[in-house]
Formats: C-alpha cells, structure tokens, sequence
C-alpha cells in the first residue's frame, strides 16, 4: 500500500505538510520533529521503511552467522581441517564484518538508504553463492575456504548502513523504539540460521551443505525487491564527518568501546563459536540447540534498554558483566564434570548476560554525551558526537566477534581446554564492570551524579 505523501510542485509558495518526493523514490522534504508532518504521512513511510530494512539487516545477521553452522560439518563432507582452522573460519567473517560497518556507516548519506539498502542486499549473493560452491569441492586449499569464508563479512557491515539510515527517519522521541527493533531484527538472525539451517541441509539423504547458501539467494531478492519498491532516499541525509571525528578524539568514546567489545563481541563471537564448542566437547549430543544462545541474547538487548532507562547504563551494565563472569565460571565447572546440561545452562545465562549488556552499554552513549552539554547548542553537537560513538563502539563491538573464536582456538592448541580462554573472559569481564564503576558511578567521579 503507498504512504500518504504531499507531492508540491517546484513552483509553489505552499509549505510541505508531508514528505516531498522526486524521481528515484527521494524524499527532499523530511521533517520528523515536526507534528504535523508526522502525521500528514511521514510516520507511515518512516514505519515502511523500518520493516523493510529489519528484513535486509536481518538477512545480514543470517549471512554472517552462516559459516557457524557449516563449520562443523566440513569434516564429514571430507574437508581435512584441524580444530584451529575451523575457528579461523568462524572468525574471520567477524572481523571483516567489523572493519565493513565504518564505510558501510558513510555510503547512505552517499547514495541514498533505499540505494544502499538493494546494493548491501544484493551483495549477500556473493557469500552465499561462494559457500554453496566451495562445500562440494573438498579439495580447496584452506587459503581459498579462508577467503570464501571472509566474503560472509559481508553481511556483518550491513548493521551500520541500517541503524544509520532508520536514524535519519525517525523524531527524537521514537528514534529509540524504532532503532532498539532494527537492531533486534537483525541479532535474531544469528539464532534463525541456527535453527533452520541445520535442519534445511538435513532433508532427504545425507547432507547437503550447498543448501546452506542456495536457501539465501530467494530471500535475498526478495529482500532487494522489497527495498526497491517499498524504501525511500532522503535527500536531507548528509554525512556527518565532524561529528565521527570528534567522537573518535573523546574519551569516552574509546572507554564504551572497549565495554562494547564484551558485550556485542561476546555476543556474536559465543554466538558462532557455539556450535562448534558442543560439537567438540559433547559430540555425543546434539547441535540444534546452539540457536537457543543467539535467540536469547537478541531477545534480551531491548530488556537491557528498557532496564537501563530507568536504572541507568552503567549500573545494569556492571550487573551484566557479573551474570556474565558467574556463567562463565559455572560453564568451566561443566566442563570439569563433563555435564551437558549444567554448560547448556550456563552459556544461555552467558547469552542473556550479553544480551542485556548490549541494551545498557548502548544506553549509556547519549547520557555520556549529554553530561557535556551546556546549553542547547551544545546538547545538538553532543548529539551529533553520540551518533558517531555508536558508530564506532558498532564497529570495535564487533571485533569480539573475532577475538572470542580466536581465544578457544588457541586455548585449546596451546592446552587442549577451553578453560583458560574462559578464564581470560572471566578476568575481562571483572576489569570491564570494574572501569565501568570507576569512571561512571564512583564517589566522587566527574560523572558519578549524572545518571549515565
């Protein structure tokens, strides 16, 4: 259904009540904070596309996550990989994903949302296509898989470009909704491939791996025609490059993206890592509850928001990172007595610590910012420096995705455990909730009274 739109010619004297279209679906008049224009047809195209911009994000989630699933079944489609190599191949989409999202971030003000939106999707084909080739051809050295399996960052860079092309729809007072819903779309892939992938590659006789890609390639058009017929281009978008600059050079800004790092990174890199951490510890049960992780830890990021809003960022964040550390030390007493059940457990509560963290931490990034300001003028430059923190926090987040994978791989080639991997986790955790506390809540710290 089309959105109600006021379409005023260029010789008018009348102002716009609604957006203003031209050719190529761009919108030149967009005006969110405006009531009037709000209600004359921007909330209804805003809410367009959002809906169509969670499907593109959260097919970039699934493409990101895929290699997870079929890491662990390359051996019996007789891919002669060590332990250390398949790990090499989990993390690597991470952290090509992580370096994406800084230009992935600039290329809508660029070529427009919608623009970006049908070329982000239609680049999933490239990962997706690759992987249904290589897993039939065993022979591939591992350089060449290691190559195919870094196109999968692909789908990793398409949270920034999404979370900052909805930004630019919404008014301040639904920006958080609107932005908390994209950014749950998009986790919830991780734990949706999990699921469904397994039991897709599973049908008939034996398995067949090439499904995992092909599956995508239909839901990618679908996900490209969509944004082609149902998002929009704002003319108004324009890259903020001051603003990502001041925010590099703010404190602050480095502090929340080193807390990032253990809760989006411990997010996604437990939740690739997952389904080859029960594959090799418990092989006698069975993978399919690896997805329950990812679907926990995306359904509790907007929990941790809404938590934070009314006891602060920082303190639920410190409260994270204590489930997280707890988890993490039940999951090595697991390990010790070899029980399934009780390591199930505890990296669930792990995945939910996470989920939470991701909310609180998000939420402290205005409030920091905001402490700063003085008057109105300064209040919008903080804005603006918030926008770009959670640019770069996104992107430095993700780079967990890599270190968490890389961590059990060499636990267990230089010690044949994961427990001293989770051991450094468990440090990081406590030296994270301890920052945390220093710089935002402790007695007499600069911003301990501002609620952050």
């Amino acid at each position: 259904m089309t959105s109600p739109t006021t379409v005023v010619s260029p010789d008018t004297t009348t102002a716009p009540t609604g957006p203003v279209r031209r050719a190529g679906r761009w919108i030149d008049h967009w005006d969110p904070e405006d009531a009037g224009f709000w209600a004359a047809g921007g909330r209804a195209v805003a809410q367009r596309n959002l809906r169509w911009s969670v499907l593109a994000e959260l097919l970039g989630f699934c493409v990101w996550a895929l290699w997870s699933v079929v890491v662990p079944q390359l051996p019996a489609a007789g891919f002669a990989l060590t332990l250390d190599q398949q790990f090499w191949l989990i993390a690597v989409p991470s952290l090509v994903g992580a370096f994406l999202r800084v230009p992935y971030t600039f290329m809508v003000p660029i070529v427009g949302g919608r623009n970006w939106t049908i070329v982000s999707a239609l680049l999933l084909l490239l990962p997706t296509l690759s992987l249904a080739w290589v897993v039939g051809r065993p022979e591939t050295p591992f350089a060449g898989l290691l190559a195919i399996a870094a196109l999968a960052g692909f789908g990793g860079g398409n949270f920034a470009s999404s979370m900052t092309n909805i930004s630019f729809f919404f008014p301040e007072a639904e920006k958080g909704k609107a932005l908390g819903l994209n950014a749950a779309g998009g986790n919830l892939g991780t734990g949706i491939v999990q699921l469904a992938i397994p039991a897709i590659i599973a049908v008939g006789a034996g398995i067949h791996l090439e499904r995992a890609g092909l599956v995508f390639v239909p839901l990618v058009l679908l996900a490209a025609i969509g944004a082609w017929r149902g998002m929009d281009n704002l003319g108004t978008a324009r890259s903020d490059h001051r603003s990502w600059a001041r925010a590099a050079t703010h404190p602050h800004t480095w502090i929340i993206s080193f807390l990032y790092i253990g809760t989006f990174g411990s997010f996604i890199g437990y939740s690739v890592a997952f389904p080859t951490l029960l594959t090799t510890q418990f092989p006698e049960t069975p993978t399919s509850l690896a997805f329950l992780g990812a679907v926990l830890g995306a359904a509790s990021r907007p929990v941790g928001g809404m938590v934070a809003d009314r006891l602060g960022g920082a303190r639920v964040t410190i409260t994270a990172f204590a489930v997280m550390g707890t988890a993490a030390g039940a999951a090595i007493l697991a390990l010790s007595v070899h029980s399934f059940a009780l390591f199930l457990t505890a990296f669930l509560v792990l995945f939910v610590g996470a989920g939470i963290g991701n909310g609180a931490t998000y939420r402290m990034i205005p409030a920091v910012f905001r402490a700063d300001a003085r008057d109105g003028a300064g209040l919008a430059t903080a804005r603006r420096s918030a926008a770009g923190c959670i640019g770069i926090a996104g992107a430095v987040g993700a780079v967990g995705g890599f270190l968490v994978p890389r961590g059990f791989a060499m636990s267990t080639t230089a010690y044949d455990s994961l427990v001293p991997a989770i051991g450094v986790f468990i440090t990081a955790y406590v030296v994270m909730a301890t920052l945390t506390w220093a710089v935002y809540l402790r007695r007499g710290a600069r911003l301990a009274g501002e609620g952050i």
